[in-house]
């Protein structure tokens, strides 16, 4: 019992073991990815790897160099339509010229390992905490990474730019906040951050700039013609996608559980007023936790009230939800809540849970996403309410551009 216990202890004290583990699941998910057979999504139709959503990643490099069309149909080489910006297209040709298998670990590396540096870099957390987060949050990075999905990256830059901001460096946060909008843009409601620090004209100053070199840098490549046409049909294309897509998020649990189909932007904006409100409770904007509490709540909401959330984004909630449950107090509450958010998040895509449940329940009843919804209604209520439900952890309000 004894070296079973000095075990579990060496573990939660050291990184090292959970790099390796981070590292393993990468190269074992790259080597499934590159080893499963090719699928076909309709009869007769055309085979797509494993690891489509990077070849789509890839391809939009050489399409935008060609001066393509990057969100048209490309059937004979991708399965579905390409949705990010063109910044992200052109700089997704640091991968684009080496082998596919190369590539496609690189890739997931980069994602596995933000998220882990990310999680590391968390100020006021103990190694046992952040160790905690990496750990519950690993069978959703495993779903995420087997998508070749961006998400992972995602959250692991929304949670290094809240670090860059706790510490005074304006700049980086700015430029990792920036990344995130101009992969997914739903990373702009992390701007709301910038409420909480000195400096706002700074921060606004840093925006601006950062915003326009991600606009404009894919001028390096196509003429400014092909850029506005391309910007018009990446608008047009997520406004079609808003009118007609309906994934797993607060909508759709109203719509499978309570049969209300409300308006798309009536949800968002109560769910915005609700993310909001708690800014007025201004006088906490000192204390580290209410600001860490803030991260969790705006990482959640990214995911439950975006329109557009499938499985491999759940990465990005579930390292919301794992931030709040390692940082808060241990009640039984929180516990149940965590719990239910780790088998009815996280397991319920995986083998665990047999396939009929899967198909006869967990996803008609978009059971996914609840667990999510609920915890996000708790962080709510703790930064409300709660004054001691926080665990204590010392301010780290610096000034702008102070080091730690």
């Amino acid at each position: 019992m004894k070296t079973i216990t000095h075990s579990l202890s060496f573990l939660f004290r050291n990184y090292t073991v959970a790099l390796i583990v981070y590292g393993v699941v990468v190269l074992i998910i790259c080597l499934q990815s590159l080893f499963l057979p090719n699928v076909q999504f309709w009869p007769e139709g055309p085979f797509y790897t494993q690891y489509n959503n990077y070849i789509i990643f890839k391809q939009s490099f050489f399409h935008l160099i060609h001066q393509q069309d990057i969100y048209a149909w490309h059937i004979e080489e991708q399965y579905d339509l390409y949705k990010y910006s063109p910044a992200f297209a052109l700089v997704f040709g640091l991968f684009a010229y080496v082998p596919d298998a190369v590539g496609l670990f690189l890739w997931n590396a980069l994602n596995a390992f933000c998220f882990f540096y990310a999680i590391r870099q968390l100020p006021e957390l103990s190694t046992k905490a952040k160790i905690s987060i990496l750990l519950f949050a690993l069978v959703e990075l495993v779903t995420s990474l087997q998508n070749a999905q961006s998400n992972a990256l995602l959250a692991g830059l929304l949670i290094m730019a809240f670090s860059r901001l706790e510490k005074g460096h304006y700049f980086l946060a700015v430029l990792f906040i920036t990344c995130t909008v101009f992969i997914k843009l739903f990373g702009v409601v992390a701007i709301g951050l910038y409420i909480f620090y000195p400096g706002k004209g700074k921060l606004i100053g840093y925006t601006i700039a950062c915003f326009a070199f991600m606009a404009l840098v894919p001028w390096l490549v196509v003429s400014l013609d092909q850029l506005k046409f391309l910007y018009t049909q990446w608008f047009h294309l997520l406004l079609e996608d808003h009118s007609t897509s309906f994934e797993l998020s607060v909508l759709s649990w109203l719509a499978t559980w309570f049969h209300i189909l409300p308006d798309k932007n009536l949800v968002v904006l109560v769910g915005a007023i609700l993310l909001g409100l708690p800014f007025l409770v201004w006088k906490k904007y000192k204390d580290y936790s209410f600001r860490l509490l803030t991260l969790c709540s705006f990482l959640l909401w990214m995911v439950i009230f975006n329109h557009m959330a499938e499985s491999p984004t759940f990465i990005i909630a579930i390292g919301g939800v794992a931030i709040w449950y390692f940082s808060t107090a241990r009640t039984i509450l929180n516990s149940i809540l965590a719990i239910s958010a780790f088998i009815f998040t996280s397991l319920s895509t995986t083998d665990v849970f047999p396939h009929f449940i899967q198909e006869e329940f967990f996803g008609p009843y978009v059971i996914k996403v609840v667990p999510c919804i609920f915890i996000w209604a708790k962080v709510l209520f703790d930064l409300w309410v709660e004054k001691d439900n926080v665990a204590p952890v010392s301010s780290t309000f610096l000034k702008p551009e102070q080091s730690a």
